[in-house]
């Protein structure tokens, strides 16, 4: 049996920055029902859904109680499931895969594989998707990915269901069948809510509660019966026969309209239940054992929620085995996007190989081999940063969901994130190294090689730490901008000092320390060039062999007096730093509570200039 959760709250307020969106509102909603809450564009519907779900608290002022007691987020959040707008699903996985991946995560490791199995395919019959159970999800129509969606969430049995208008982007089969897969769910006894913007007068009929607000308060609350004549005897309005009752509601709303429905139904004190208005305060007393019975139809057998149990059911290492299973077979299945990488290095490497061969020994070129340098490192620092500029804010979008349902922590995606892209970039690298290397010639020994090799493969992870770091942070519109314009100044640090020679400025030296990518060039030159290295002067009409003794172009190259193996202290330094701000990054993007405050600072600070 599902246990019943019944939500309540009054004198309710919200304010972000210096604009109050909740006005003080109150409401109830009531186990086994579909409640709809409704109300013109910036009424506040998101907001009030974002704060009974716990996912604002800041600026927050009033009560919630779940089941008459004050709402304990920590109890809460194992018991309500929150299904954002957007349907953004797993990609590369079938809808059955992606049900397993969820039951294995959700339900836990006291429960046996069968059983898992078993509540999988009680869900996709109940749900009606048997029949895409081996379609992969990025295959899917409109309201299969919306029924997947509610799907991945049911595996644990969650007695409260949020749903962020649930038939945006629908035709109008694919929305009656979303209505009525909820209509379903709440019948079995789970408090489903959702916000919708205007529905049909057929659709309208279907909920069991309305709760309409406009401008931050409450202009009606109740069964959809009973807007029209709520209408007439609060406002005097009479909604015209065969005209939806939601939409008269809404093409009347004018400021004294508001007035005057808010203070009828007391801004959501009263709740017009039939023939009666019920009052909030009489209607906690009410147990669910007083429902009628006859709406509870079949019962998906999964186990109830022990609200005793673990923040996530899984421990750390499991949830990071499961996501790290599931981030590799996502790659292996994507094979477009694995041969776009291994031609882009096959045609990069040759390109580079070309335009530098045979500069590697030959003394009478030496700054051509520096350039072959730079442009190693350049590719490898465009070539790792732009993708998950360009990729991760989407991927960001999918965890949100998922984290916010508490199947994992940001902890152990994270982790299996930075391990999964390891087997991919450390071969790709390898492919490019080995085309160049030999082409440019440059000398065929282990240690000078491994150096090389070791360096690239730094600036590469790196690199991506810094490009996750900005996808973690921004879009993908405003990434493609940063992404570039961070790597500029790190570029010109890096190449600073070319044909300087000993007149570099001192300050110079430390400030050319904030490039990951000095570090990581200088490390490949010193490994190229010292240890006794002699080259040769390949140009017969080349008078002087100035740079016969290789240790020469180190110093013109103001990199006098360093070494090769220090510089991984710098680069391991970057590594790590990038890495940790790329996590502080993506739990400051999953708290709402961050991105609202950051906001209100800067309309404040726009406002005062």
């Amino acid at each position: 049996m599902i246990p019943a959760v019944d939500i309540d709250f009054s004198d309710l307020s919200y304010t972000a920055g210096r604009r109050r969106i909740i006005k003080g509102i109150s409401g109830s909603f009531k186990s086994g029902h579909l409640t709809a809450i409704m109300g013109p564009s910036g009424a506040g519907k998101s907001s009030l859904m974002n704060i009974l779900a716990g996912y604002v608290t800041a600026g927050v002022s009033g009560s919630i109680n779940v089941n008459g007691e004050p709402r304990r987020l920590a109890t809460f959040n194992k018991q309500k499931v929150y299904i954002m707008q957007e349907d953004l699903l797993q990609p590369y996985l079938t809808v059955r895969e992606a049900m397993r991946l969820s039951s294995r995560l959700k339900l836990g490791p006291q429960h046996s594989e069968q059983f898992k199995e078993h509540v999988v395919d009680d869900i996709l019959e109940t749900l009606g998707l048997v029949m895409c159970q081996n379609t992969f999800t990025d295959r899917l129509s409109g309201g299969q990915r919306k029924r997947v969606s509610v799907a991945l969430e049911l595996v644990d049995n969650p007695p409260v269901i949020f749903l962020d208008e649930p038939t945006t982007g629908l035709d109008v089969v694919s929305i009656n069948n979303t209505v009525q897969l909820l209509k379903l769910l709440a019948s079995q006894g789970r408090t489903v809510v959702c916000t919708i913007h205007q529905p049909s007068a057929s659709l309208f009929n279907v909920f069991d509660r309305v709760f309409m607000i406009a401008t931050g308060k409450v202009i009606y609350q109740g069964v959809p019966q009973q807007l029209v004549p709520f209408l007439s005897s609060a406002a005097g309005l009479d909604c015209p026969e065969h005209y939806n009752a939601a939409d008269f509601a809404f093409e009347i709303l004018q400021k004294n309209v508001i007035e005057l429905m808010t203070d009828a139904i007391q801004n959501g004190r009263t709740i017009k239940n039939g023939d009666v208005a019920t009052d909030i305060v009489e209607r906690r007393s009410l147990t669910h054992s007083e429902m009628d019975s006859s709406r509870i139809t079949k019962t998906v057998d999964i186990p109830p929620i022990n609200t005793f149990t673990m923040n996530y059911p899984n421990s750390f290492y499991t949830q990071f085995m499961l996501l790290l299973s599931r981030m590799m077979l996502q790659k292996r299945r994507n094979v477009t996007g694995w041969w776009l990488q291994i031609i882009h290095h096959i045609i990069s490497g040759f390109l580079v190989g070309i335009i530098f061969v045979k500069v590697g020994n030959d003394a009478s070129r030496p700054f051509d081999n520096f350039k072959f340098c730079l442009c190693c490192s350049v590719f490898f620092m465009y070539t790792h940063c732009m993708i998950p500029v360009l990729t991760y804010p989407i991927e960001v979008k999918v965890m949100k969901r998922e984290y916010f349902n508490r199947w994992y922590s940001l902890k152990a995606f994270y982790l299996a994130k930075t391990l999964s892209t390891l087997p991919f970039i450390i071969p790709l690298a390898f492919l490019f190294i080995g085309i160049v290397y030999p082409m440019s010639d440059q000398p065929l020994e282990l240690k000078r090689f491994s150096w090389f090799a070791g360096y690239c493969v730094l600036i590469a992870l790196t690199s991506e730490g810094l490009g996750v770091l900005i996808g973690f942070t921004f879009n993908c519109t405003n990434g493609s901008v940063v992404g570039p314009s961070s790597m500029a100044p790190i570029l010109m640090l890096a190449m600073h000092g070319m044909g300087y020679g000993l007149s570099i400025h001192p300050i110079m030296y430390w400030v050319l320390k904030f490039s990951y990518l000095r570090f990581g060039l200088v490390g490949i030159i010193t490994a190229l060039f010292l240890d006794g290295r002699r080259m040769e002067c390949l140009d017969p009409e080349e008078p002087i062999c100035f740079y016969r003794d290789a240790k020469l172009i180190v110093r013109d190259l103001s990199m006098e007096g360093e070494e090769t193996a220090p510089q991984l202290i710098g680069m391991i330094f970057y590594l790590v730093l990038l890495r940790v701000l790329a996590f502080l990054s993506l739990r400051y993007r999953c708290t709402i509570e961050f991105n609202s405050q950051i906001v209100g600072y800067l309309t404040k600070i726009i406002k005062r200039k």
